[in-house]
């Protein structure tokens, strides 16, 4: 089916204008001053949708998901989370390699594309997981059908935590994908854990975490990748920065085009700070912890300035049951993708920041750091991943809207003060209203590299 998208407030590239805009065989196919209706865009008829009122974004793509299939599907699943992500404007979604098996190899990586291409609501691709001895895997990875090496350097389990220095050197050095980082320093994690457990003992409380992975143990291993990849000249993504200490690693006002070392904030470590533990305990226990009110207006200061270049969302189910355990045996890690653009827009409507810099965050960003072909932006001939946003329509999250396979949400009780409408992946109406179109037409991204 092809749309026309009448008198739409279009935010793209740095601008607000009133456009319609043509989707046809799943691709932008114009975009014109409202009412016009060139013949030879319209000549074979169009579904049309009114949008007056509303904004029209590009579709959102977050470069960070944990999807848990396969191996951990009892906490969500590709169809059930890329779901929730369509209705939440998520168009596309690059997800981590910590499933059971974790994706060290092409082969393996290839399977969870196999799922994908059955399953998937969304566009997707899927990272290739580090190791310490599997760089033969990371060099023959085909770096314009996956989007980067994943290297957990902390908090990880099994085989995906790369300790060893000279492995991670050699990495940096060779491998020619994007490499994203998880940077926390275990050594410090297991330092700071054993001082508090020995002075408080094992009824530790939520309120420890941001003091056991604290700052310290975040600028160690942020420090250290970002002296690696200087020195060997990488292209390094640091992702879910949570520290004011860290951001003194990244500059000021330097072209996105120029950067081989870029930054990445996520929607919690924004939203929440320490004193919601005493609130919200486990359920925003995250790793890098959410740390104090002081880092995360550092955080917001440097998404303003440019030297944070992407917000994701780093969505991570658990059970309900998981996330009841004591904070010793809770898992780290929470469900973010259906409320994360609703929670930037929220920030809009505070006057914190625009509209177009959100979308500059969450869309034109991401497409330009991962050189993702045709994506990320309204414009003629582009895919057409579209999100419609009533400004002005008020949204409350509760256990029967929440979308997620494990049925809770660290916004549960939040209303928003915007609404996202409808979403639209490669041409086809997948969301309106709250209701879905079952046809899946997600597809693997693709790199200009």
């Amino acid at each position: 089916m092809n749309y026309l998208i009448k008198n739409a407030t279009v935010i793209n590239e740095n601008q607000q204008i009133r456009k319609d805009v043509y989707i046809k065989d799943g691709m932008i196919a114009g975009i014109t001053e409202p009412g016009s209706h060139p013949l030879h865009i319209t000549e074979n008829g169009y579904t049309e949708i009114d949008a007056t009122g509303q904004w029209l974004l590009p579709g959102i793509i977050d470069d960070q998901v944990h999807f848990r299939e396969p191996g951990l599907t009892h906490k969500g699943d590709i169809y059930s989370e890329s779901r929730a992500a369509i209705a939440g404007g998520i168009t596309s979604y690059m997800e981590m390699p910590n499933t059971i098996p974790g994706a060290t190899t092409n082969a393996l990586l290839e399977q969870k594309y196999e799922i994908a291409s059955a399953q998937s609501w969304a566009n997707y691709s899927f990272y290739i997981g580090a190791t310490n001895d599997n760089i033969s895997e990371l060099e023959k990875t085909d770096p314009q059908k996956v989007c980067g090496a994943k290297v957990f350097m902390g908090s990880s389990t099994g085989t995906l935590l790369v300790d060893n220095k000279k492995a991670l050197e050699e990495i940096f050095k060779h491998v020619k994908l994007l490499i994203a980082t998880h940077c926390e320093d275990d050594h410090l994690i297991k330092k700071n854990s054993d001082y508090y457990r020995e002075a408080i003992g094992d009824d530790l409380t939520t309120a420890y975490h941001p003091l056991i992975r604290n700052a310290e143990a975040c600028y160690a291993s942020s420090s250290l990748a970002v002296e690696i990849a200087t020195r060997y000249n990488t292209r390094l993504h640091i992702l879910h920065l949570s520290t004011e200490k860290e951001m003194s690693l990244f500059t000021r006002q330097i072209p996105l085009s120029e950067k081989r070392i870029t930054a990445e904030v996520c929607v919690h470590h924004l939203w929440f700070y320490d004193a919601d533990y005493n609130r919200l305990g486990n359920f925003i226990k995250w790793n890098p912890a959410i740390k104090s009110k002081r880092d995360q207006e550092a955080l917001f200061a440097a998404l303003l300035d440019g030297r944070i270049d992407v917000v994701a969302t780093d969505h991570a189910p658990h059970t309900l049951e998981e996330k009841s355990k004591s904070y010793l045996l809770a898992p780290s890690g929470g469900p973010l993708v259906q409320h994360a653009l609703q929670a930037m827009l929220e920030f809009c409507h505070q006057g914190r920041i625009s509209i177009e810099k959100v979308v500059q965050l969450m869309c034109h960003n991401v497409a330009d750091m991962f050189s993702i072909d045709r994506r990320g932006y309204i414009r003629q001939g582009y895919h057409a991943d579209l999100v419609l946003v009533d400004p002005r329509q008020s949204y409350t999250v509760s256990k029967e809207n929440i979308l997620y396979k494990c049925g809770w949400s660290p916004f549960e009780n939040t209303t928003f003060q915007s609404s996202i409408t409808h979403t639209f992946v490669n041409g086809q109406l997948m969301y309106k209203y709250g209701q879905f179109d079952e046809f899946r037409p997600g597809a693997r991204l693709l790199f200009k590299r």
